[in-house]
Formats: structure tokens, C-alpha cells, sequence
């Protein structure tokens, strides 16, 4: 693997450029070659993948995967760090950087149509709509991306689990989150409050259809809404009550309880009755 950024050398880019990390955007730099190594490690590419990375930075892990890949398409938003990132990978021709938003980037497009595979350090700000968007792409194959502990674990998270919300069973409806590696906060630069980890995301092969998923989405929101209150109290927006016992008799969720305690699949099966009985979500 070829030399990559030192502690010195980040903070030497930045100070030679007048950039500060922008704390309101997530910024933190890896600065450990070893966390690098350990990264492209645990991804498990092979030599003629694609990949497509989210907010390279200064190139920190950009420069690991390009070694490790065929070819690295890396989307920065950032003017000031698309400038230093010439300078970082001066002289490959493996590496595209592109000055977009990936949020409103077509990526599949970015990529040539694919297939590529999505790895990242995500910034925290934009990360669940980052996946999200990513994974609506089927371009994408899967992603492996680092995200602060708590968000990776919430992604992760399933019923029962103190972290479970809203956020984990959207994600569990379109795909399969691991928690693979965790990520010292000593590693980055500048230094965060909290530690981060890897997740490992793999789209589902039977994931609703947008229209459908739009919809599924909304009805996780609504049983979520007050997570004190019980599933009777946060779906009877949606229809008489009647008909919100009747629905839930039907698939046996008890509406006592919860939203925390329904799975993605309960939440598709609940949908599903919902939908035949007419009630709009």
C-alpha cells in the first residue's frame, strides 16, 4: 500500500490552505495509516471493483482504496479540500474526484452505471440521508461506511435493542445494517467526543418499490411519533378506531404496546392490511 497521510501531513494541508475542519458539517479526518489498512481490510474488495467514496477529505482513505481497487470515484463538496486533494493524489490516474453534492448527485452516473460499492466516512450531518439515497441506487451493490457509534448502532439496532427507533426499522426495511469494526476517536483530526464504527449495508432482495417504500416510511413516522405513547394512540390519525382494531387483529400486533417492539417485518405485514383495507398512511 502506498504512503498515506500522516497526523503531520493533514494538519501541514490544512494549514497551507487556510481550511479548518467545519465542525457543522461532520468534519473529521483520519489521520492513522492503520485505521486505513484496517478499513480497506475489513471491506473486502477485490482488485477490479469500483468504488464510489462520499466526503474524501484530504484523501486519508482514498489513497488506501485506490491501492486496493481498479478504480475510486471520489465526491467532495467541499471547494477548499477538492484543491488539496489534487495535490494528494497528483499523478493517479485511478482516482476521479468529483466536485459535486452527492445528495443531489446522480450516483449511478457518477460511476458509469456501475456496478461500484460505496465506502465512506461519512460526515454525521447528511449520513441517513446519504445511505438512504445511496441504496436507491441500483448502481450500488453495497456500502461499508463510517459513521459515529451511536448512529451505526441505531442503524443496526432491532426491536428490544435501547436504540430501536424510526431510523432502524426504515433501514431494516430496505436492507441489512451490521455493526463490523469499531473506530477510536483518537484516530481523527480533529479529535470528536465519541468513537465511530463501521456498518455494513446490504440492500435487500426484496425491498419495496419506491412508491411502496415512500408509503412504508410513512407509516413507520406515524408509529413512532410520540415513542411514549402506545401504537393505538399513534395510528388512530389514520383511520377510525375501529378499523385500526380490526387491522391489527388481523396481522396480531397488539396495540398496547409500542412501536419499538415491531419489527420491519410487522410494520410491512401492518402496511400491507392497511393498504387492502383502503386507509391512506
Amino acid at each position: 500500500m502506498a504512503d498515506l497521510l500522516t497526523p503531520r501531513e493533514v494538519r501541514r494541508l490544512l494549514a497551507e490552505r487556510g481550511l479548518a475542519p467545519r465542525k457543522s458539517s461532520g468534519q473529521n479526518f483520519v489521520v492513522d495509516p492503520n485505521t486505513v489498512r484496517r478499513i480497506v481490510e475489513a471491506a473486502g474488495l477485490h482488485p477490479d471493483d469500483t468504488v464510489l467514496e462520499i466526503g474524501p477529505g484530504l484523501g486519508s482513505l482514498t489513497l488506501g482504496l485506490a491501492d486496493a481497487v481498479r478504480r475510486v470515484v471520489a465526491v467532495e463538496i467541499d471547494a477548499g479540500l477538492v484543491q488539496a486533494l489534487g495535490e494528494v493524489l497528483e499523478g493517479r490516474d485511478d482516482v476521479e474526484v468529483v466536485h459535486a453534492d452527492a445528495l443531489r448527485a446522480d450516483l449511478g452516473a457518477l460511476v458509469g452505471g456501475g456496478p461500484a460499492r460505496l465506502v465512506a466516512n461519512l460526515p454525521y450531518n447528511v449520513a441517513t440521508p446519504l445511505i438512504v439515497h445511496a441504496l436507491e441506487d441500483p448502481a450500488i451493490d453495497d456500502l461499508f461506511v463510517m459513521v459515529q457509534r451511536e448512529v451505526g448502532e441505531r442503524w443496526a439496532a432491532t426491536p428490544g435493542h435501547p436504540l430501536y427507533a424510526g431510523i432502524s426499522a426504515k433501514l431494516a426495511t430496505i436492507a441489512v445494517a451490521e455493526v463490523t469494526l469499531t473506530i477510536p476517536r483518537t484516530v481523527f483530526h480533529p479529535v470528536p467526543n465519541v468513537d465511530s464504527v463501521m456498518v455494513r449495508i446490504v440492500r435487500r432482495d426484496d425491498a419495496p418499490t419506491r412508491v411502496a417504500r415512500e408509503r412504508r416510511f410513512r407509516l413507520i413516522e406515524t408509529a413512532f411519533r410520540q415513542r411514549r405513547k402506545t401504537l393505538r394512540n399513534n395510528l388512530r390519525s389514520l383511520a377510525a378506531l375501529d378499523v385500526i382494531e380490526a387491522v391489527a387483529e388481523d396481522v396480531g400486533i397488539d396495540l398496547t404496546a409500542r412501536a419499538e417492539t415491531l419489527s420491519a417485518a410487522d410494520l410491512a405485514r401492518l402496511d400491507t392490511a392497511l393498504e387492502a383495507r383502503g386507509v391512506e398512511v
